[in-house]
């Protein structure tokens, strides 16, 4: 159907197969009726011939324009998984079963500066940043700590790491398994996706290539021992938050998720078994109608090429998965009450566009990490929006809109566009095109001329925003905020002192001399990591063996 007109023949025997699948799958126990008890139908089609909708289809076909399951969210809604992380493990501990309990479906964790970029607490570069940008994880005892009483074989987690994501994810293994949980049972999610640092956010520990090898070691290590995991979350929510447009996110996001794929292929992996694998990270911005229609252009452009350029000939295979957050960048310090109604639109569209899961930011996180009541408003937010607004009985309701298709479209071509753009700069295939764009600085300009120009609309007034440069009078009470002690620093680097004269210092040795052994060899790095992860080796210490390995990487200048 991708493509072509429909005729009113084709239309109908596409319903019927929805049908067929819907009334097939399970639905949840709900009364699926407008506020006045007007019953609607589960999804919406032409009445006739259609000449656009051969490129929008039904739910849960190709090309998944209206999402990926005949049954939308009445199967099975998005999973509320709100983000946080600060000072230390205990104290993420006690926020994560506070957002378990007040009905939570997933966690995701937001770790410290100095864990982001490789290092230990007692690191001097780490002074100051100790649990001040999310938690503090040294070793595999911080993240026992972490999910102390939260049984991992049951909680999805999220992890937002790229740098040093293998050697956490290890760390979270050795917990789950220090739980008595199957490997094999765990379910999450891990960033991974180390080319929208060099693209946008700007924290990596090598050079691409061996941070490109150790994510295809992950990768084989997934496919054989945790099939549902999910090692790999591209990211354009950053690439975003950097100041780059929709269309930008929409193609540099999909660009580095067809490189690895590639990368899958390259290891002789089956893309029909490892691309189920990967998912996706999108931010939802401001503007309503255009974050709808980059995500369902999204499904659409990832389905078909999943399927026309790399093979894949499974549905899962040729599925977009992804998780959405609101757009932190929208929020503002000037009335920072405003963010709730900033954040509830944001989170409409990426219920609108058919998220798998979603965090809403909280109104204080512009100033500072969440307060445990500002946290507890950006949950309610969505649980309001799943249950009181009746947006979840209609599957894809605005598909067909003439604004919202015409919007979907224009987004696909100019991301069509790009990619082209970027296989020229390489050889042809999506990766080189992304590491020539990377070491010339092509993408850091993008995002550049798109953010000064919006910059621009800013103080010359063609943007505008309530309580920044228009409608700025108000009423405003002090706002509290939460502020982390030093004594986190303090305890955190003494805890960490005190593990290393308890642990076996020769067991560590040998396990960290058993890594750099692997590091300058073709074998899968997971085992040895998990080995040194098991002796209580730190973060730092497993870093600091791969940068002697492998070097450091700066970033060329650019003028």
């Amino acid at each position: 159907m991708d493509g072509d007109p429909a005729s009113a023949a084709a239309i109908e025997a596409g319903r019927a197969r929805w049908q067929a699948r819907y009334d097939a799958a399970y639905k949840r126990d709900r009364d699926f009726r407008t506020l006045s008890g007007l019953e609607v139908d589960a999804v919406y089609g032409p009445p006739g011939d259609d000449p656009r909708f051969g490129r929008i289809g039904w739910p849960g076909e190709f090309p998944f324009t209206r999402g990926l399951y005949a049954t939308g969210y009445r199967g099975r809604p998005w999973t509320i998984r709100q983000f946080a992380g600060f000072g230390n493990a205990r104290q993420t501990n006690e926020r994560y079963k506070m957002i378990l309990g007040a009905g939570g479906a997933g966690l995701s964790v937001a770790f410290d500066m100095p864990t982001l970029m490789g290092r230990d607490s007692d690191d001097p570069r780490s002074l100051g940043e100790v649990g001040h940008c999310g938690v503090a994880v040294d070793s595999a005892l911080d993240m026992d700590l972490l999910f102390a009483d939260i049984p991992l074989g049951e909680v999805t987690t999220s992890m937002t790491i790229s740098g040093p994501a293998v050697p956490i994810f290890c760390m979270y293994v050795v917990a789950a398994e220090r739980q008595g949980v199957p490997v094999g049972r765990l379910n999450g999610t891990l960033q991974t996706d180390i080319f929208k640092e060099y693209i946008a956010q700007k924290e990596w520990l090598f050079a691409p290539e061996p941070h490109l090898r150790l994510i295809g070691d992950l990768m084989e290590f997934c496919v054989a021992e945790i099939p549902a995991y999910k090692p790999l979350s591209v990211s354009g929510y950053h690439i975003r938050e950097a100041g780059a447009t929709a269309a930008q996110e929409l193609a540099f996001t999909l660009a580095d998720g067809f490189g690895y794929v590639e990368l899958g292929l390259s290891r002789g992996l089956d893309v029909d078994v490892f691309a189920p694998g990967l998912s996706f990270f999108f931010d939802a911005h401001i503007d309503f109608f255009e974050e709808i229609a980059k995500f369902r252009a999204a499904r659409r452009i990832w389905a078909r090429w999943l399927r026309d350029v790399y093979g894949a000939r499974t549905e899962r295979a040729q599925w977009l998965r992804f998780h959405t957050q609101t757009a932190g960048v929208s929020l503002t310090a000037q009335q920072p009450d405003d963010n709730i109604v900033r954040t509830a639109i944001e989170a409409l569209a990426a219920v609108l566009g058919g998220t798998n899961s979603l965090h809403t930011n909280a109104l204080d996180e512009v100033l500072a990490l969440p307060s445990e009541k500002a946290a507890e408003i950006a949950l309610r937010t969505q649980q309001v929006i799943m249950e009181e607004t009746e947006v979840a009985n209609v599957i894809d309701p605005l598909g067909g809109s003439w604004y919202v298709e015409a919007l979907t479209d224009r987004l696909e071509g100019e991301a069509e566009s790009c990619f082209t753009k970027i296989r020229e700069m390489g050889t042809g295939d999506m990766t080189s095109g992304i590491l020539r764009g990377i070491e010339d600085g092509w993408f850091t300009a993008q995002i550049a001329e798109a953010a000064f120009e919006y910059q621009r609309k800013l103080e010359d007034g063609g943007k505008r925003i309530v309580g920044v440069n228009c409608h700025m009078a108000t009423v405003e009470e002090p706002l509290e905020i939460l502020r982390v002690s030093h004594e986190v620093e303090r305890d955190q680097r003494r805890a960490l002192g005190e593990r290393r004269a308890a642990r076996d210092a020769r067991a560590v040795a040998a396990a960290l001399a058993r890594l750099a052994g692997a590091a300058g060899t073709g074998e899968n790095m997971i085992p040895p990591m998990l080995g040194a992860v098991r002796a209580e080796a730190t973060l730092g210490e497993i870093c600091d063996v791969l940068r002697a390995e492998w070097g450091t990487y700066s970033e060329p200048a650019r003028f």
